[in-house]
């Protein structure tokens, strides 16, 4: 049984801004967290989530408060109470060829196509609208990961469906131990990338292929927009 570290417990989050959103007459309001944007490889992958109005799960928080333990245990139990989830992904190749941005935007459409009711409005983290015009109406709310419960649900969802992804990938390429960095950068990861190159499933736009692929047969690819590095 997974249990909740000491911070995390004092981090509840609530329902108070989807209250608001109901009381302005939107009837099915939409969570959404996007996990996977700052990794050098795999896919950035977006959460979003439509919770129960009068039931909760105990122990849900933004998903970077609580273990990968954690998280699994909470995962089966989360997606049986939502009343509708999803997680759109955007690869490394689109993240590469469209630009992070508009790769966001684009697995964040997928998310909400992917649901089984239509949101009226949908709440995420920070200043930056990438929900529309998936959604009609957004409501933007700085740190709500940590204190929207909806929004935390959705961290949850995306964070495992991305980690189970990329442990998969670690089976295919084992060097670049993407069963423990899930794509991110630590010491192991850039060791790997300078003795081995990058993978198939790196972003090969990102300025890491300058400074540790000593590879020059592959060279870093012109991030989106732009035609040429020189």
């Amino acid at each position: 049984m997974a249990t909740l570290s000491k911070s995390s417990k004092k981090r509840a989050p609530t329902r108070a801004i989807e209250k608001k959103m109901w009381a302005r007459g939107y009837d099915v309001v939409v969570g959404i967290d996007e996990v996977g944007r700052g990794s050098w490889a795999g896919p950035l992958m977006v959460g979003a989530a439509i919770v129960p109005r009068d039931t909760r799960i105990n122990g849900i928080r933004d998903s970077k408060l609580l273990t990968e333990r954690e998280r699994e245990a909470l995962f089966p139990k989360i997606a049986e109470w939502c009343v509708s989830w999803a997680v759109g992904a955007a690869s490394q190749e689109e993240c590469d060829r469209l630009g992070m941005s508009a790769a966001q935007k684009l697995a964040t459409r997928r998310a909400i196509e992917s649901l089984t009711v239509t949101p009226d409005v949908a709440i995420t983290d920070g200043k930056w609208d990438f929900v529309s015009p998936s959604v009609a109406n957004v409501e933007l709310a700085v740190k709500a990961d940590l204190r929207c419960l909806s929004v935390a649900t959705a961290s949850v969802l995306a964070k495992v469906v991305r980690d189970r992804l990329m442990c998969e990938l670690a089976e295919s390429y084992p060097h670049w131990s993407f069963d423990t960095n899930k794509g991110y950068p630590c010491q192991v990861h850039k060791a790997a990338i300078q003795g081995y190159g990058p993978s198939a499933v790196h972003r090969r736009s990102w300025v890491f292929m300058d400074n540790y692929n000593p590879w020059t047969a592959i060279r870093r690819t012109p991030p989106a927009g732009q035609t040429s590095l020189f």
